[in-house]
């Protein structure tokens, strides 16, 4: 979680929403890491983890991640829970919880629902104050400079 909260800083550096996302393989190698970058690519699929399970399956030759866990610190939304569950992701580790827009505690609960291909094992709350923070700390500058 470490690694994805770096994303998360640098996310932030970049005036991105601070989510960082990293993916680990069955042996623990780093796979793939990124941060938002919605506003530098002009992309609003450009999430951590959906920019993360892209180079994760690039790396790997592959479009399935089925034995690789995935760090996030912030509940993932809808979009991003669907890339999960198509990725077949094994595990899935959160920090902060999003219940505005979170799709896997929060909303939909998208792993939950009957039509979901493949829900993987859910651990939030890793990091969770080092996550919040960051995001509040970005939301709070933002409004100060409206």
């Amino acid at each position: 979680m470490d690694l994805a909260l770096e994303e998360a800083r640098a996310a932030a550096d970049r005036g991105e929403v601070p989510v960082g996302a990293v993916i680990v393989g069955p042996d623990r190698t780093v796979l793939a890491r990124a941060g938002n970058r919605t506003i530098e690519l002009s992309d609003p699929t450009a999430h951590a983890e959906v920019l993360a399970i892209r180079e994760a399956c690039a790396v790997l030759g592959q479009q399935r991640l089925q034995d690789c866990d995935l760090y996030v610190t912030l509940e993932p939304c809808v979009m991003c829970a669907g890339a999960i569950s198509f990725a077949r992701i094994r595990r899935l580790y959160f920090g902060a919880e999003d219940p505005k827009t979170g799709g896997v505690e929060h909303g939909p609960r998208v792993f939950s629902q009957a039509t979901c291909h493949h829900a993987p094992e859910v651990y939030g709350g890793l990091a969770e104050r080092d996550a919040a923070d960051l995001l509040q700390v970005f939301f709070q500058q933002r409004r100060g400079q409206a």
